[in-house]
């Protein structure tokens, strides 16, 4: 039995160490064709793991009989897998949100000319959020020259391009 749980606890110790290192190519590979959110890989080989652990430990340092230490190490691994699984798992799950956005979701949002806009062709844009910052190419929606430093609202996106009206434009109107 002893041979059992050291193969658990070395199977334990190797699959950490290759997910280590390349566990972005499994999840690139595989990513979420095989996706039963409690049959985590991590769940099940650290539950194995630790019953592995558990059971050396227990078949060296205890005199319990053989049935009552895979009981004991069987406990061990549920309740390392369930904490793995709900104060690990879960919460990197919900922690794991994307900052991307797309160029339609510009449109209205105000931004500050960093690179002059000439009045028939392009600049340059920094759209500030609670993300951080984005730079994008501008165009002038009115056909006029909008200098550098200049507050703007973003009126269209076509072919990956802002067209853009300076904010005192609008205010006039």
């Amino acid at each position: 039995m002893e041979v059992l749980y050291w193969s658990l606890l070395i199977l334990g110790i190797i699959y950490a160490a290759i997910t280590l290192l390349f566990g972005d190519v499994w999840d690139a590979a595989i990513g979420e064709i095989i996706h039963i959110p409690f049959l985590q890989p991590a769940v099940l080989l650290g539950g194995l793991t630790s019953l592995g652990a558990t059971g050396v430990l227990l078949t060296r340092y205890s005199n319990l009989l053989p049935w009552l230490i895979f009981v004991l190490s069987l406990c061990a691994a549920v309740v390392v897998s369930t904490i793995m699984y709900f104060f690990y798992i879960k919460s990197m799950e919900k922690s794991e949100h994307s900052i991307a956005f797309s160029l339609s979701d510009l449109i209205g949002s105000i931004a500050e000319v960093h690179t002059p806009i000439p009045a028939q062709g392009f600049g340059e844009i920094i759209i500030y959020s609670k993300t951080g910052a984005t730079n994008q190419i501008a165009a002038s929606f009115d056909g006029i020259e909008i200098p550098s430093n200049t507050k703007v609202v973003i009126i269209d996106v076509r072919d990956h391009t802002t067209y853009v009206s300076p904010m005192e434009e609008l205010q006039r109107l």
